[in-house]
């Protein structure tokens, strides 16, 4: 086996001595997990950022995947000092994958070529990984049989990323955000890196790579220090707005900004409403439905964890209960319990009269009982499959069971300016579930022209009333929000289903041919 106490790479195949062999199986462990989180920050990051998460996710990991082969193909040049090699690696793969969360949110706002930057560091990060297992292969192939060697060395890795993949939605995301997230296995890596520097440093030089690793680790910790400041510049650079409230939750990353007075609320990115002109928005999803239903006892809302919808419908004395379905109870516990959100909504999630529910609302309309004399869906757009899923035939099915004989519902449905397929997929989809609709649109600064879609068991007709206090909605508007010009015309368009998701690729199609 040769002297244990010889210096590494001085033997061929660079031999580990048995002080090294737990160590270097238990980094296996922590690489693997390290690698993993690494994958799903970017994958995820991806997905916040660039929208479209299978899509991101595929691509991403697709990468990543092909990088790391890359890197395990690479490892076949690694002739000499295995260890040495090992070593520099981790103290590389801490320092970029440590930093790769915080790097992607500061560039994000600033760089024309996201893209470029994103799969350039993922590609970095990938190849480092897999060089990790090979060289990890042939250092302990002196300490264990083959086979003995390969069992312990995969076991370990598919461990790893069995801890990774459950603390990362689980813990890690919601608790520590993607930015300490990073920073944290960052200092793992390094950690694994300085372990090994300081049993090897009777037999070898390794004041340098000591250095390096102190010098990586003390910036992870500067890091972690400062990884709220970070987060709130990457955020204002990207909002250009003042932040005033950032949580990532185990659904959806929740940011709150001020300007000039003005509110807003973005969910994973995207605008959900400006206190300026929110009242149009939500008048224009809730009255036209209230106001065709004679008796509406029972409202359901789906979304709308803001209380503001919950606000309208509690304005009319007829409604005697609301069940209200949001997924994320951050959401609705910071706008129950935040004074000047609680203005905005008036106090309408502490109402005795609502009751709420912190539920998937796809799963849970499939369980409920019903019937609701009005149905308020207020979902995001569908920019991904897991919102798709909310504006699917099987769906609306379900809702047309909830459905009272002579109730209504409708569904927040995107820009028929903008996206009309879209627009228009949601009145096909409905009427593939047995529903009679009828599309309407509202012009909301903050948004543009954007468009909801009303349906029920028979044909709609016109309101029976509105009441007299509304900011924005008279008699004489309502009716004007049924009229299509040309340019949102109805076209023909696909049903949106579970196997298909027509809707989340046209949307994505759509506005990114707006935004371009």
């Amino acid at each position: 086996m040769g002297d244990p106490a010889a210096p590494d790479g001085a033997r061929d195949g660079g031999e580990a001595p048995r002080s090294h062999a737990v160590i270097l199986l238990l980094s296996v462990l922590v690489v693997a997990t390290c690698g993993l989180v690494y994958e799903l920050l970017a994958g995820t990051l991806a997905s916040y950022l660039l929208g479209d998460s299978v899509t991101q996710f595929s691509t991403v990991i697709g990468t990543y995947l092909f990088a790391m082969g890359l890197g395990s193909w690479l490892s076949r040049y690694v002739r000499t000092d295995e260890i040495g090699v090992f070593v520099r690696v981790e103290i590389l793969i801490a320092a970029l994958g440590g930093w790769s969360a915080a790097l992607l949110f500061m560039l994000f706002p600033l760089s024309q070529d996201f893209r470029v930057a994103l799969y350039a560091l993922v590609t970095i990060i990938g190849v480092l990984v897999g060089l990790e297992i090979p060289l990890l292969i042939r250092i302990l192939q002196h300490r264990f049989a083959f086979r003995e060697l390969v069992s312990n060395v995969l076991t370990y890795d598919y461990v790893g990323a069995l801890v990774a993949s459950l603390l990362f939605p689980l813990v890690l995301v919601p608790q520590l955000g993607m930015i300490r997230t990073g920073l944290v296995f960052g200092l793992a890596n390094v950690g694994v890196a300085i372990a090994l520097l300081l049993v090897l440093r009777h037999s070898r030089k390794t004041a340098f790579d000591l250095a390096a690793a102190l010098a990586v680790m003390a910036s992870l910790l500067i890091g972690l220090a400062y990884a709220e400041r970070l987060q709130r510049w990457s955020e204002i650079a990207f909002y250009g707005e003042r932040v005033i409230y950032a949580r990532s939750t185990p659904y959806q990353r929740i940011v709150m900004t001020r300007r000039n007075g003005e509110l807003r609320l973005y969910l994973n990115g995207n605008l959900q409403f400006s206190s300026r002109d929110e009242y149009r928005y939500h008048e224009a999803l809730v009255w036209p439905v209230l106001a065709r239903v004679e008796h509406p006892r029972q409202v359901l809302i789906l979304g709308g964890g803001d209380g503001l919808a919950a606000r309208e419908v509690l304005r009319d004395t007829r409604v005697e209960h609301i069940t209200l379905v949001d997924l994320d109870p951050a959401m609705t516990k910071l706008f129950r319990g935040t004074a000047e959100l609680v203005s905005l909504n008036k106090g309408s999630l502490s109402s005795p009269k609502l009751t709420v529910v912190n539920s998937d609302a796809f799963r849970w309309v499939r369980g409920a009982k019903g019937p609701y004399d009005a149905v308020i869906a207020d979902f995001p757009d569908p920019t991904e499959y897991s919102l798709g899923k909310l504006y699917t035939e099987s769906f609306y099915r379900e809702l047309n069971r909830l459905l009272a004989p002579q109730g209504v519902l409708t569904i927040q449905s995107t820009s028929p300016l903008i996206a009309p397929r879209s627009y228009w997929t949601v009145a096909s989809t409905l009427e593939a579930a047995g529903l009679s609709t009828r599309g309407y649109h509202v012009y909301v600064p903050s948004f543009g022209e954007w468009g909801f879609t009303m349906a029920a068991h028979a044909p709609l007709g016109d309101a029976h009333f509105l009441p007299v206090n509304l900011r924005f909605l008279s008699p004489v508007a309502e009716r004007l929000l049924f009229f299509f010009p040309p340019d949102m015309a109805r076209r023909p368009t696909p049903v949106n289903r579970l196997d298909n998701q027509a809707l989340v690729r046209s949307f994505g199609e759509e506005w990114a041919h707006y935004d371009s």
